[in-house]
């Protein structure tokens, strides 16, 4: 197939979306398709060509809603939706859902990286579309901890805390260190926050202002924007992924803390309960609940048992999902389908093989 990829930037860019793209890029060049990348960055990349499929980041919308129509050259064209503006439906304004439902109807399908993501597109069309889940894999280490080495790490030491994104107001960092800055003053915990702080420079500066205020700072270090080895060799140490989000489509980071043996505070608004399973594997926590938040974080701190339990769970789930190749095998028959005009039902990537 000749698929063209529309992104918004630089396909380098180190967002979870970006690493999606680009390892799609390689999956479908590996099966010997040829892939365009057509950045909106470059200026007015040449859309209007005759790809097998056009498949465009949903975050180029608001520049292709009125372009899509002109478009007679591809075969068909696909949005591609990591993260809907507004998590949901209910909180959209009348202008979001508008743009939404008139960029979604210029596109002859949908791939979602999570159903709670499928769902919304289902709600927000008003004419039925052919979508399907394929949802993102790990960063599938080399050397996954092994279960003695994740035992041993799940008792050791104070609780160690990571926070992994982007410091800006979805991420809702100033639950987390609400919720931090309750807990018992005798437990001995700390916080890493790894991530971009000039995203936002205002809700950075308030975030800074915040951990001032709640006396916390000794125990909080920031590390900026960091290369994946530097991330790993964060998560390696880490015990608990503390990530409340106002929303998350999916949350990949919450499948990369599985694999490395940390345990997930995952957000209740999005797709994160598709992978984690509340005190199971993980926690899944109204991203307002900052009692809830101090409360899990106590319990782990003093019982490293139940700790171990969560840890070893979170493993199994890692193991198990889903493969890159796996997930992109079946997005990659769905694009065939769609540009040979095969109808499918809505299908999803996230079973196993």
């Amino acid at each position: 197939m000749h698929i063209g990829l529309v992104v918004p930037d630089d396909l380098n860019q180190r967002s979870g979306g970006y690493r999606y793209d680009r390892k799609l890029v390689s999956y479908l060049e590996s099966c010997g398709d040829d892939v365009t990348v057509c950045s909106l960055s470059d200026g007015e990349p040449a859309l209007n060509q005759p790809f097998d499929v056009l498949l465009q980041d949903e975050l180029c919308s608001p520049t292709l809603v009125d372009r899509n129509t002109a478009l007679d050259k591809p075969a068909a064209i696909v949005a591609l939706i990591h993260l809907l503006e507004g998590p949901v439906s209910k909180v959209l304004t009348d202008y979001d859902r508008d743009h939404h439902r008139r960029y979604l109807e210029s596109v002859d399908a949908a791939i979602c990286t999570s159903e709670f993501t499928r769902e919304l597109v289902c709600d927000i069309v008003t004419e039925a579309i052919q979508t399907h889940v394929a949802p993102p894999a790990g960063r599938q280490p080399s050397l996954p901890p092994t279960l003695e080495d994740a035992t041993t790490q799940a008792r050791t030491g104070p609780l160690r805390l990571v926070f992994v994104g982007n410091v800006v107001p979805r991420k809702n960092v100033e639950t987390l260190l609400d919720a931090l800055a309750q807990v018992d003053q005798t437990i001995d915990w700390t916080l890493t926050i790894v991530g971009d702080t000039r995203a936002a420079p205002d809700y950075t500066c308030r975030i800074h202002e915040r951990i001032t205020t709640t006396g916390i700072a000794d125990r909080l270090s920031f590390y900026g924007p960091v290369t994946d080895d530097v991330l790993e060799s964060v998560l390696a140490r880490s015990h608990v992924l503390a990530m409340p989000s106002h929303y998350e489509s999916f949350g990949m980071v919450y499948l990369e803390a599985m694999e490395a043996g940390v345990v997930p505070i995952a957000s209740a608004v999005g797709g994160a309960s598709e992978l984690v399973v509340d005190d199971t594997n993980g926690f899944v926590v109204d991203p307002t609940d900052t009692e809830r938040i101090t409360s899990i974080v106590t319990d782990l701190a003093r019982d490293r048992e139940r700790l171990v339990s969560l840890v070893l769970n979170g493993l199994q789930t890692a193991d198990a999902h889903p493969s890159w190749e796996t997930t992109f095998a079946k997005l990659r028959t769905f694009l065939t389908e769609v540009s040979d005009g095969v109808e499918s039902p809505p299908s999803t990537g996230s079973e196993q093989p």
